[in-house]
This record gives C-alpha cells, structure tokens and sequence, in this order.
C-alpha cells in the first residue's frame, strides 16, 4: 500500500517511513527537501498519486504565533484538497494533548486550527494527540533558563518517547480510519520541575531547577490537567528511565 509521509524527513516521520517499509509498505517520504512543499502546494499531486493513506507529521519552521498559525492553516488547506483529488482514503496527523486547553499557546492554537481543517474536510482520518517528547526536554529547559536557573511549573506531564509516538502513528496508518482522536502519553506521570531536575542532573547540567507555580510552558501557566490525557489513552512502552540512559549513553 503506498503511504504518503508529509514531514517524513523529520523525527518521527524518518521513525514512520523505516517502520511502513520494514512492513512491507510503499512509503514515501515528502518534505520541501524531497521537493514537496504543503505550503504553496508545489509537488504535492504528483507526491500524493496512488496514496491510499497520507501521515502528517509536518511541523512548521517557525513557532511564533502569526508564523505557526499561517503554516498549519496554509498547508492544511493544501493537503486536504490534493488528498481529495487524488482520492485519498485516511489521513492521518499528530497532534498535542491538551491542545485545546491552553489558548495562550500559540502553537497549540495553530495545532487546533489545523484539527479544525481536517475534521471539516471530508476525507476519514484519525488524529493521534501526543503528550510532549522526551526529546523535548533541552528545548523546554533552555527556554525556562533566567539568570541561570530552570524555573518551570511543578503541574503533571506524562511525557512519551519518539519512539512510541511513531510506532503508534504506524499502527494506526494501517488500520481503517476511526473518525476520531487518540490519546497517546507515556507510563509515567511526574511533575514538569522533577522531570526536568532529572533530566538535567543526569547529562552533569549545573543549572539549579526552581518549582515555579506561574513559570510559562511557552506562554502558558500549567495545571495538572493541561498537559495530560484523559482516560483511555493509549499508553507508550518506553520509561523516562531507560529512555534517558539510552540518551546518555548516546
């Protein structure tokens, strides 16, 4: 089955594309540095002929908010009408848990701008809502460095591996769409402040981590609900444990 993989150059679409090929799957990775740009549309008919299945794992290039909001909502539009031209039957895209819940967030509001897109375009598809990577972990700790120290919210996360997110995508991809959202998230709830501390700890990183109840997760203040699934999610394999001594050990 050929299996279109919007972003399939970037971190989890790399994941997806090995994985659909080690099926067995035709899977093709499309990216502007593969000569697809969802943004203006350029490449995207002949990318998408004979697709039975498109991933969505694209990511803008930019995450201010007017340039974010701009890329999902351009490249949506773009998406969903070459997916009905060629005749495309599931799509698939990942998405942010909590999404919804935290409108001060630029991102997440591009992200929802984009379900909004799918949901309305016609073509079955089965939206897959990630808890925050790992891999994410350098990115949040630099941006919530001040003088030096670490200040984040002490609110619960339930982060997952890359790893789990792609093989889910895959899975999902393969099957028939459900019309609806899944929640992925990983084994273990911990506080934002702790998970950071043990990040940072580990790699010899001296920075001080502060609990700090109005630190802004990129313009937002946190709760324990914002950023963790509801029930039913599916959960990852993967312990923050065994993925950090991987990473270290890397």
């Amino acid at each position: 089955m050929k299996i279109v993989v919007i972003g399939g150059t970037g971190l989890i679409g790399r994941k997806v594309v090995s994985a659909l090929r080690q099926e067995g799957h035709e899977a093709t990775a499309a990216s502007p540095n593969t000569g697809v740009d969802t943004v203006t549309g350029k490449g995207l008919a002949g990318a998408l002929a004979g697709a039975k299945v498109v991933i969505d794992v694209a990511n803008s290039p930019s995450f201010a908010d007017e340039a974010v909001m701009a890329f999902f909502q351009a490249s949506g539009r773009n998406l969903m009408a070459a997916e009905a031209d060629a005749g495309v039957g599931h799509h698939v895209a990942l998405s942010v848990v909590g999404a919804d819940r935290l409108p001060d967030n630029g991102y997440l509001r591009a992200k929802v701008a984009q379900e909004a897109l799918i949901k309305a375009s016609g073509i079955p598809y089965t939206i897959v809502r990630s808890t925050q990577f790992f891999e994410f972990l350098d990115g949040i700790a630099d941006s919530s460095t001040r003088d030096g120290q670490v200040r984040v919210s002490p609110a619960h996360v339930q982060p997952v591996a890359s790893d789990d997110v792609a093989a889910l995508v895959t899975k999902v991809a393969t099957l028939a769409p459900v019309n609806a959202t899944i929640e992925l998230a990983g084994p273990e709830r911990v506080s934002l402040d702790d998970l950071v501390r043990r990040y940072l700890q580990a790699k010899g990183d001296p920075r001080p981590v502060l609990p700090d109840i109005h630190a802004r997760y990129f313009g937002s203040e946190l709760n324990d609900k914002s950023l963790t699934p509801g029930a039913g999610a599916r959960i990852g394999a993967t312990p923050f444990d065994t993925w950090l001594h991987r990473s270290i050990a890397h």
